[in-house]
């Protein structure tokens, strides 16, 4: 992803409207599968870029979109596989029918044994996930009630941020460890954004020169200055730290580093969140100045996971972060765990809601060709 499309997400992010909604509950909540999808207006104005345009909050402006659009951005690579049935001459031969027979007995017999035995596989986990993450209630239809589904996945994206900075930094961790799971990534998150203010005009300056720097090509100079306004003991902006952990991962102007990449996304994402749990406490059912910041951070940490960019690979952690950032408006993120579902990445295979997020980010703007199979009846919205 380019500098430009970075932003272009954040901005359309902390402006989308109430959604619909689609809803499947599974009985473990790791896997319970919930979809927002913008509205039908704003995918069409997002056509081109699969973005919004405007912006009103604290921490971004119009201003810093005011430099010509970027033609060096990374074209997004197709990440879908598909699975093949076995032709007949895979199949294992035998002797006999029979003999077939008895052997698939065999291991029937043995399948129940494990499962009376207690054999079976557990639901699948990760240290990046927390255990404790409550299931999205989605009481409604209307408007009311998709502000309060937005809100629950909101918060689900600070508990993410909050996990994900004890994972980063081990020792406060360990200073949290008498505390409940809530209130320690709470107080993590909020630590590391108490040193400097979200933004400010001359960050947002400062912002806007480096962009401009960077559409130039001097990408030297203006990776340096994503990096001091990424400074946790200095400006700690969270925008300028997606920003130079975007850098750091491709390499903008420096070597590459993908480690340093993952702890510049992971505090973006800390400090964001600690902003957004101040909002939510303010009761603002929409987030506040940082949302789009959030998001952002939580879909480049879910590519760090899938990929494994800078950390080790973990399915589970890749699918939940792209589902929450889905289900707050990122389009990329929505092709992202649609494809999840559809290869069974992370969590169970499931074509129907596959192709339920595949339908919610055409209709956003983001279509992925060779996808007219989603539009089928059989993958309607089950009542």
């Amino acid at each position: 992803m380019g500098l430009r499309d970075a932003l272009r997400k954040k901005d359309a992010i902390d402006h989308d409207q109430g959604p619909d909604i689609f809803v499947r509950s599974d009985s473990d909540t790791i896997t319970q599968q919930f979809a927002t999808a913008p509205d039908q207006q704003q995918g069409h104005e997002q056509a081109a870029q699969g973005l919004g345009q405007g912006s009103g909050s604290p921490g971004f402006n119009d201003a810093l979109l005011s430099p010509a659009a970027s033609t060096s951005g990374e074209p997004r690579k197709s990440r879908r596989s598909f699975d093949f049935f076995h032709s007949s001459s895979d199949r294992p031969r035998s002797p006999s029918a029979s003999s077939a027979t008895s052997q698939t007995k065999k291991e029937s017999t043995a399948r129940r044994l494990s499962h009376r035995l207690h054999l079976s596989r557990a639901p699948k986990t990760s240290d990046h996930v927390p255990q404790d993450l409550p299931e999205i209630v989605v009481p409604g239809t209307d408007a009311g009630d998709r502000e309060a589904e937005e809100l629950q996945w909101e918060k689900r994206a600070t508990m993410l941020a909050g996990q994900n900075d004890r994972a980063r930094s081990p020792a406060d961790g360990a200073a949290h460890v008498s505390l409940d799971g809530a209130a320690a990534r709470s107080r993590s998150a909020s630590t590391h954004s108490a040193t400097a203010p979200v933004s400010s005009k001359q960050i947002d300056a400062d912002i806007q020169e480096a962009i401009r720097l960077h559409e130039e090509g001097n990408f030297a100079e203006a990776t340096k200055m994503f990096g001091r306004l990424a400074d946790e003991n200095g400006a700690n902006n969270p925008l300028s730290q997606v920003l130079y952990g975007l850098a750091l991962r491709h390499g903008w102007g420096c070597t590459p580093d993908p480690e340093r990449a993952v702890h510049y996304l992971t505090a973006a994402a800390s400090n964001a969140a600690a902003v957004e749990q101040m909002a939510i406490q303010a009761g603002l059912k929409k987030g506040g100045a940082a949302k789009g910041e959030l998001v952002l951070a939580i879909y480049e940490l879910a590519n760090c996971f899938r990929n494994g960019w800078g950390i080790e690979k973990d399915p589970v952690a890749a699918k939940q972060y792209y589902e929450t950032a889905a289900n707050l408006g990122d389009t990329d993120a929505m092709n992202e765990v649609a494809w999840c579902y559809l290869e069974g990445y992370g969590c169970k295979k499931d074509k129907y809601t596959a192709a339920q997020y595949y339908r919610l980010a055409e209709k956003a703007g983001n279509k992925t060709l060779g996808n007219t199979w989603i539009w089928k009846e059989k993958y309607n919205k089950k009542n």
